[in-house]
């Protein structure tokens, strides 16, 4: 799957309904294979983090073990191509699961807990406030002013909020993966300056692959698009 871009206009910000969940104070992307002994660990514990209400976790699945004997089920060669580029970005000389990026730029092992869990603990807000809710079929995402801030890009997320997987063969053969919003896609909304701005798109466009839900990233726009995430959001039911 390539990144695709969404269509979307921006308008003046304006009221958007009831407050929505508690603002995200980080992101954790679990880059994960079905073919990594050592992932299923990592699995679980993105799915405990996906139940905290201040954090947004997402597994990311990687093709790159494919080769190994069992072709993962929900990969992306363009999640290989973040990955990639988040370690190009900071500098990081090696490719690995699993792997856990937190807000963009901290890349650790995605297998040891008692570090990750710290980083989280101690994440400060993002500083940006960006919301999101659902108005007449339309996804509405608000992005407060920040004058300090420089430009950066609007991704809207697809996710499977919870998947289990048998795995046929490989490392894991007989084991059950079961995964916690499952990234689909990552779409460009559009790009935000600074400025109070919101945008409108088509809840449909958060509908592809299966997926039943979706959050929203505000990244810096790096050389790979793959820089520090300064806001985001988690989408209705997430």
């Amino acid at each position: 799957m390539l990144l695709a871009t969404a269509l979307a206009l921006p308008v003046r910000p304006a009221s958007a309904g009831p407050e929505p969940a508690p603002p995200v104070r980080a992101v954790v992307e679990m880059f994960t294979s079905q073919g990594c002994s050592a992932c299923l660990a990592a699995d679980r514990l993105a799915g405990e983090f996906s139940r905290e209400p201040g954090l947004l976790a997402l597994t990311v699945p990687v093709t790159y073990w494919d080769y190994l004997g069992w072709k993962d089920t929900l990969a992306e060669h363009a999640f290989d191509e973040r990955q990639r580029a988040y370690a190009v970005q900071n500098r990081f000389h090696q490719l690995a699961t699993p792997q856990a990026v937190v807000s963009g730029r901290e890349l650790i092992p995605g297998s040891d807990r008692s570090r990750l869990s710290r980083l989280v603990a101690e994440s400060g807000p993002l500083p940006v406030r960006v919301k999101v809710c659902e108005r007449n079929d339309h996804i509405v995402i608000d992005i407060e002013a920040d004058s300090t801030a420089r430009p950066a890009e609007i991704w809207l997320v697809p996710v499977v909020r919870s998947r289990p997987v048998v795995i046929g063969h490989g490392a894991n053969e007989g084991r059950v993966a079961v995964y916690a919003n499952v990234v689909r896609g990552f779409h460009r909304v559009g790009t935000w300056t600074g400025a109070a701005t919101r945008f409108e798109l088509s809840r449909a466009t958060a509908r592809i692959n299966g997926a039943d839900g979706y959050a929203v990233l505000l990244q810096a726009s790096g050389p790979n698009r793959a820089g520090r995430i300064i806001g985001a959001a988690k989408g209705p039911g997430l």
